[in-house]
């Protein structure tokens, strides 16, 4: 028999600005309530050796080391929750992933479809004393999909006739309807591109509430040829991440930017909402009319720019709304979403949906790993 389970929840996203921490309560009905949440903040060193991961520019040794120490770093933002609310039936930890390729290729005829998070898991039921759920994404590849997107699986428990839009360092969306099974799929490069810029340009992480990007016009010339990317032309499912818009990817692009670095942040920035809504005519409005809004969350919620860009690329009747609308943290969703996730593979519930990630069935995602 189900029963509701305190659960605390991790997740660090492409963006890797924190770690996200939730403790989480969670119903037989498949409904959580974020009882806090916290953003645990990399020490600078650990979050450098990360984005060297995410770069190629490290060793197997760095690899090896980091996946540890952040575990280590997960830990201990779950003990921060701990100390006060006390421990939880269970962690679960998305972990922080530095590779994906979700490609169908083979090397001597064997499979090298794959991912990676790193965070051992051990280390945090270690250190915390408790159970510890993690590596989701393996079990989803193993059965033929692409590992994800893994939060459209939460997105159909709690929302009707939406497009679930999170806009983190990259963007992903869920799409609900009476129309149509529930699908998803990896539709714009998100943050990634802004706040590398950001950082290049003016020496700062991202652009806050979306300053940089006001003051600068968008050379739709240079994004009408940013759209022409052939990672927007493909059907879903489909996945992508820094591999893809990655360091040398958004420097080759600079070749045909304006001059202006404020220009060149308001074009981006206008990427960002011109791919997603590009995405929904393409990909989406032909398989539903249902449609009345669309929800966002993620970082992405928090940039008015941004938002305007994409109310402005929307049809007018779809109502544009953020997840705070529905008692939801733009900030906190998806350390929801993993944390209905863990207690589904607690009591071995298949929480993957193949409509979403190109799996051919339904299994139950994630390792546990016991206290001791």
């Amino acid at each position: 028999m189900l029963e509701t389970k305190r659960v605390i929840a991790l997740m660090s996203g492409t963006s890797c600005d924190s770690i996200d921490a939730g403790l989480c309560e969670v119903n037989p009905d498949m409904t959580v309530k974020l009882i806090s949440g916290i953003n645990y903040k990399y020490p600078e060193h650990i979050r450098s050796k990360i984005f060297s991961l995410f770069s190629g520019n490290a060793t197997i040794k760095d690899l090896c080391m980091m996946n540890f120490a952040v575990g280590h770093c997960f830990a201990q933002a779950c003990n921060v929750l701990i100390s006060e609310f006390g421990k939880p039936d269970f962690i679960s930890s998305h972990g922080q992933t530095v590779y994906h390729y979700p490609f169908d290729e083979k090397l001597d005829n064997i499979p090298i479809k794959s991912t990676l998070q790193i965070g051992e898991s051990s280390i945090i039921a270690k250190e915390t004393g408790c159970m510890t759920i993690s590596n989701f994404r393996e079990a989803d590849i193993a059965s033929g999909g692409q590992g994800a997107p893994l939060v459209c699986f939460a997105d159909e428990k709690w929302f009707k006739n939406a497009l679930v839009q999170n806009i983190g360092g990259i963007s992903n969306v869920t799409v609900i309807s009476d129309d149509c099974d529930t699908f998803g799929f990896d539709n714009a490069p998100g943050n990634v591109i802004i706040d590398y810029l950001t950082n290049k340009f003016f020496n700062k992480p991202y652009d806050k509430d979306g300053e940089i990007a006001k003051s600068g016009k968008v050379s739709h010339s240079w994004l009408e040829c940013l759209m022409q990317d052939e990672y927007y032309f493909i059907s879903p499912p489909k996945t992508t991440g820094r591999e893809y818009f990655s360091p040398a990817y958004i420097e080759n692009s600079l070749k045909l930017a304006p001059d202006s670095p404020h220009d060149i942040i308001a074009t981006a920035t206008a990427l960002t909402a011109r791919a997603i809504a590009v995405s929904y005519e393409r990909f989406v409005y032909p398989h539903t009319n249902s449609i009345k809004e669309v929800i966002i969350g993620g970082g992405g919620a928090y940039n008015p720019v941004l938002m305007q860009f994409l109310r402005s690329y929307l049809p007018k009747h779809i109502l544009l709304k953020t997840h705070e609308d529905y008692g939801i943290s733009n900030n906190f969703k998806e350390v929801m979403a993993f944390a209905l996730l863990g207690y589904c593979t607690y009591y071995n519930i298949p929480n993957n949906l193949p409509s979403c990630t190109g799996a051919f069935k339904r299994t139950v995602m994630g390792k546990t790993v016991n206290c001791f």
